[in-house]
């Protein structure tokens, strides 16, 4: 396996006494760990920038069952997974939309998302207090902490849509205790943050750094942010923005973006970097548990994870005929539930049979381990980086805002560029979409988001946004309301700010 340059591998020395901390609650622990304000100024604010790398990787935000069960699980595409048996709570929560505000995977995703905001914003208030806030050095690590800020609040405001606004140095956990805040307020901090973000950033980084924030990542999650709010004006002009930058490009064939050799690829714009040890030392710092979680649940040679986050039948049927996302994305082998799983029938198209359960008809491609990496790294997949903004979504960005804004010809061409890139050398399939009407148009970039995207963040969000979260939902047999387009608080949380904190409405 080829060494790594990237900035994972900075992380064990850097943060060796940020790791211990950073597995407590932030509010339970010392805002300052185990630095002082004398120490290196420099050194410091760069260790706790590195800790929000680590802290990013974490289960509880991108890697885990709580990041599952917000981001994906909730759609018609994706099934809690594993068996009946198995986080039985989970299935009535997120696929059934049972919410309660006790549930404990409620909690940990409120509590990471808040976790890294308090760390950015303890960087934020240690460079404005240093005397070299101006260096280079500094001012690009002030983008940064901007960028998770901001990104961590859109994860928030998503979910909940009113929540404690915090942008602040929290000394004490009595400083944190705020009302909830309006989302068009929360909205306004981000576009702020995001705004900054993209004057400090640069366009790229030397190959040591591969994997820091940059430009084209805060102007890309800008886009995604007003997607969310369909603004299409300012959607159009972010996501063409980096377009236009020219950084960005579809060379890497679909089957191998979610391999280890399309890490970093040229369609890679935000790629939290993940990384393993032969002895499994230090992995759970430098590595994630993304492909742990989903590994297919079997047993032997096929005993690869928790079986977590399947796709559905729903979802092997919208790819159109011959579409090679559907076997880069789907993991399905076998002609019957009854039938063994043997390293000669996986990854073979025989049929929609269910591979594990009744709990999801496959497993997710895009967390699947290459068999020679087990042998070297152990079957976990600590080393597999996790993609959270492919430039195939900012195309799809821009050919939804250029589409909604009457500009169908340059809507239909980014549109053209995904489904070319799908459709590689083989002229027979995925037909360009000629049609310059609207509806048609519009009809046609939801599917292609849909299926370029799948098994990925953030199909039920785009329901939502789209306004037909009830009506596919609902036909798709989940017990889908309106109201269950906001999460209730976690009840911890509420019983924690002695009445400060108000419950969502209905809940």
């Amino acid at each position: 396996m080829k060494l790594k340059d990237k900035i994972s591998t900075l992380i064990t020395g850097m943060l060796a006494t940020f790791v211990l901390a950073s597995c407590n609650d932030f509010l339970d622990r010392d805002p300052l760990g185990q630095f002082t304000e004398d120490d290196a100024p420099n050194a410091l604010i760069g260790g706790k920038m590195y800790n929000v790398y680590y802290l990013m990787r974490s289960y509880n935000i991108t890697a885990g069952i709580p990041a599952f069960m917000v981001h994906m699980v909730r759609s018609e595409d994706s099934e809690k997974g594993s068996d009946a048996g198995d986080g039985a709570d989970q299935a009535a929560m997120w696929d059934d939309f049972q919410y309660t505000a006790s549930n404990g995977t409620l909690s940990a995703y409120w509590g990471q998302n808040y976790k890294i905001i308090y760390q950015c914003n303890e960087i934020l208030d240690d460079l404005e207090n240093s005397e070299h806030k101006d260096e280079l050095d500094n001012v690009r690590t002030k983008g940064e902490a901007l960028f998770f800020r901001a990104y961590c609040y859109f994860n928030l405001v998503r979910a909940w849509g009113e929540v404690p606004l915090v942008t602040f140095k929290v000394k004490e956990a009595a400083d944190a205790n705020v009302p909830k805040t309006t989302a068009d307020k929360i909205y306004e901090q981000i576009d702020k943050d995001l705004a900054e973000a993209e004057k400090c950033l640069p366009l790229t980084w030397t190959s040591e750094y591969t994997g820091r924030i940059t430009w084209g990542a805060a102007r890309s999650l800008h886009a995604r942010t007003y997607m969310m709010r369909n603004d299409w004006d300012n959607m159009y002009d972010a996501s063409t923005d980096v377009i236009k930058s020219g950084i960005y490009n579809l060379n890497t064939p679909v089957d191998k973006v979610f391999t280890v050799e399309g890490e970093n690829c040229g369609e890679s714009i935000f790629e939290l970097q993940c990384e393993s040890t032969d002895a499994l030392k230090n992995s759970d710092v430098i590595g994630s548990q993304f492909c742990q979680v989903q590994g297919v649940r079997g047993a032997g040679e096929w005993d690869l994870g928790w079986g977590w986050h399947m796709g559905t039948t729903l979802i092997g049927q919208a790819f159109e005929p011959g579409d090679p996302r559907k076997d880069a994305t789907l993991l399905y082998f076998r002609r019957s539930i009854d039938e063994p799983i043997t390293p000669e029938n996986t990854n073979k198209p025989y049929g929609e049979s269910p591979v594990s359960t009744a709990m999801g008809a496959y497993f997710n491609k895009k967390a699947y381990t290459e068999p020679e990496l087990r042998k070297k790294y152990t079957k976990d997949g600590f080393w597999v980086n996790i993609r959270l903004i492919r430039y195939p979504d900012v195309l799809l960005m821009a050919a939804e805002a250029a589409n909604e804004k009457g500009i169908p010809g340059e809507a239909a061409s980014y549109l053209e560029q995904v489904r070319a890139h799908a459709r590689g050398t083989d002229s027979s399939i995925l037909p360009k979409v000629t049609s310059t009407d609207q509806g048609t148009l519009r009809d046609a970039i939801r599917h292609e988001r849909r299926v370029e995207l799948a098994l990925e963040p953030d199909r039920f969000y785009d329901l939502v946004r789209w306004g037909i979260a009830k009506e596919v939902l609902q036909a798709a047999g989940k017990n889908y309301q309106d109201k269950n387009a906001l999460l209730p608080l976690p009840q911890d949380e509420i019983d924690k700010s002695n009445g400060v904190l108000v419950q969502n409405p209905n809940y």
